[in-house]
């Protein structure tokens, strides 16, 4: 969350990931073990158009290439917020000390402290601030990175990030969050895990939660984000009945965004418009802060970022996008947009806050609902219960929880403010993947209504997984 305005960080809510699907931890740790330090960018699939590429080749300690990208120095944007608005502390600069190729096919941003304890480190920026999806159409900013090889109190302080502002932003410097932020890789402290966000709205508080915007996070498995390189993308998508974004760590989506989170005239200001790429290393500020603040003399220079390529794909779609979101405020939903007593994928959220999404092993195959913790939601309009009273519930969970970590899965109706109806438990199962269905008694209902499903844990770490649930009588 690279952004111009100082605030709060939200609190590590998620312990590391214990484990991913034995499958999917296979084939992502075997991608980073497998893959060298200069791999290439791969090419685009069927249907995907490269719009933006660079694989920093070039000589050891050259600079970036000019044409692509553009050096932002100094402690902020000109008459813009001090700090970058962040409270970050180093100065930015344009050596090649701070920001260079390294001779392997990386780019290098490096934070460097000089003997009177001063930091300087770099920022680059696309020239270009028109990336965004075809009317109907998506792109992917794609990057693979290793963040600062530096952990524990010696990452005190350090702030990596690969993220996207609004184009509006360029020559205002004053009119965040409104005009929209994407970060699709922060780190701090050198922990072992990557934070997605994405800003809009108006700060402090508003539709998008500022100043800690609409976020997720997820752990590297494997290799450590530290430790080795990792891919961090998200994706744009218009084509989809309500325009959303994806955020991908090796592949995996774990965070996603949709314009039905916020009214019409935020997802708009932050979405009609192209947006500008940026990398860099930020030392101090609000984000450090959340996480015992820093860098301090324990704080150890010299670690990079490390950025293998940078690539956005875009690919087209039909000249009219799909009503995103809808340009009427939403009414009650329509009895029978969905069966009580069927089953209702877990993905298929009409909104949603903290949830992921990955694929399933379980029979049927699909989706499901990924690194559930304490304070997620989703939403499902419409659910027609008839009018025989329903008076079961029943979840089909996993969880690879470790012992000690549990919690709850709660069905509320028509607000998240109102009392549960019903609840089941649910701690360690054998596996995320290790499905079962469990039953939960509910107070008799009938009519339609729009379900929520709340998790409560007592612990900040992820504890099930959600294929499907429905009711019974």
């Amino acid at each position: 969350m690279r952004l111009p305005s100082g605030r709060k960080r939200p609190s590590l809510r998620r312990a590391a990931i214990a484990a991913f699907a034995t499958m999917a931890a296979a084939a992502a740790a075997a991608a980073v073990v497998t893959l060298p330090a200069n791999a290439a960018a791969p090419p685009p699939p069927a249907g995907w158009t490269q719009v933006f590429l660079d694989d920093f080749n070039g000589a050891a300690g050259s600079g970036v290439n000019t044409a692509d990208w553009q050096y932002t120095t100094g402690t902020s944007y000109p008459g813009g917020p001090a700090g970058f608005g962040t409270g970050e502390i180093e100065t930015m600069t344009a050596s090649t000390s701070n920001v260079s190729l390294d001779g392997s096919g990386n780019l290098r941003i490096t934070p460097l402290r000089d003997a009177a304890g001063n930091w300087t480190s770099g920022r680059v920026e696309t020239r270009r601030s028109d990336f965004q999806p075809p009317a109907g159409g998506k792109l992917r900013t794609e990057a693979r990175i290793q963040m600062p090889n530096v952990t524990g109190a010696a990452a005190k302080g350090y702030w990596p990030a690969f993220w996207m502002l609004g184009a509006p932003y360029r020559g205002n410097w004053w009119n965040w969050p409104g005009i929209g932020e994407i970060d699709i890789m922060e780190n701090v402290q050198g922990i072992n895990n990557e934070w997605a966000t994405v800003h809009c709205g108006t700060s402090p508080g508003g539709p998008c939660n500022e100043t800690s915007g609409i976020g997720g996070q997820r752990a590297c498995a494997g290799t450590t984000c530290q430790g080795g390189f990792h891919t961090y993308a998200v994706e744009w998508d218009r084509s989809t009945a309500v325009e959303e974004m994806r955020f991908y760590l090796d592949g995996v989506n774990f965070h996603t965004v949709r314009a039905d989170q916020v009214d019409a005239t935020t997802w708009t200001n932050a979405t009609n418009h192209g947006y500008f790429i940026i990398l860099n290393v930020a030392m101090g500020g609000g984000f450090p802060d959340a996480f015992g603040g820093g860098p301090d003399a324990g704080t150890q220079p010299g670690h990079p970022m490390l950025v293998d390529y940078v690539s956005v794909l875009r690919s087209a779609g039909g000249t009219t996008p799909p009503t995103t979101p809808p340009t009427t405020p939403p009414t009650t939903p329509p009895s029978g947009n969905r069966d009580a007593y069927r089953p209702i994928e877990a993905e298929s959220y009409d909104g949603q806050s903290g949830l992921g999404t990955e694929t399933t092993t379980d029979t049927g195959g699909g989706r499901n609902l990924s690194a559930v913790a304490n304070g997620d939601w989703a939403l499902y309009k419409g659910v027609d219960f008839g009018s025989t009273p329903a008076t079961q519930f029943y979840g089909r969970v996993a969880s690879g929880a470790a012992g000690g970590i549990g919690g709850l899965v709660e069905v509320r109706l028509d607000s998240r403010g109102n009392p549960p109806i019903g609840s089941f438990s649910v701690a360690g199962t054998g596996g995320w993947q290790s499905w079962r269905t469990v039953p939960a008694n509910i107070g008799p209902v009938t009519g339609t209504h729009d379900v929520y499903l709340t998790f409560t844990s007592g612990q900040g770490a992820d504890y099930v997984n959600v294929n499907w649930f429905d009711f019974g009588h």
